[in-house]
């Protein structure tokens, strides 16, 4: 049988409920601010750097949530109050549309009519090479194939096609030599056989 102090470092939080509660609140908002002001890229995760920082996020503010607290029901706890804050933050920002705005931004447009937008690249910290990658990604062979891209204000890019892409020039442009082919061994034909036959 388990020692009792097994079972109060499992069931009895080393801290008082009301700073766990208190703790995780804290640290979202915290994350939320701080995501926002970062700017969309953090979310995108476009590069290696940003999924480190990212990473070390999330392992630098769990002391900040659990404070000196081992126990399972502490964990449950700072858990459980994540969950219903970010739910009713959820909640709160989709009945009313200009708060969510405010907190999660408004989309960018990096590509219009199939013209790079510099600015907001430069403003949103995004290179050439990291928007071609991602392009790559959604199947577009070049920036040349796409008509617009936006970055969304949860941090993924939506890429629109031009109605002509490389692939259609290509494809069509095998189409047509493979005609004028066509039609040269019709004529070769022609000749071989002969006039009048």
């Amino acid at each position: 049988m388990p020692e009792p102090g097994i079972w109060s470092d499992i069931v009895v939080p080393g801290i008082p409920v009301l700073d766990k509660i208190l703790r995780p609140i804290i640290v979202y908002a915290f994350l939320v601010i701080g995501l926002r002001l970062a700017g969309k890229r953090e979310l995108a995760q476009l590069n290696p750097f940003d999924l480190v920082v990212l990473l070390t996020i999330s392992n630098t503010v769990q002391n900040a949530i659990i404070g000196n607290d081992n126990s399972v029901v502490g964990g449950l706890i700072g858990a459980s109050t994540l969950l219903v804050v970010n739910y009713l933050v959820v909640r709160w920002t989709f009945l009313h549309p200009k708060v969510e705005r405010l907190v999660e931004g408004t989309p960018t447009v990096l590509i219009q009519d199939g013209v790079v937008n510099e600015a907001a690249l430069a403003r949103e910290l995004i290179s050439h090479d990291e928007l071609a990658s991602a392009a790559r990604r959604q199947t577009f062979l070049s920036l040349d194939d796409v008509d617009r891209a936006v970055l969304e204000p949860g941090g993924s890019l939506t890429f629109v096609p031009r109605t002509e892409t490389t692939r259609v020039r290509r494809h069509d442009e095998l189409v047509t030599k493979l005609d004028a082919i066509h039609r040269l061994v019709e004529e070769l034909r022609q000749e071989v056989r002969g006039p009048g036959l």
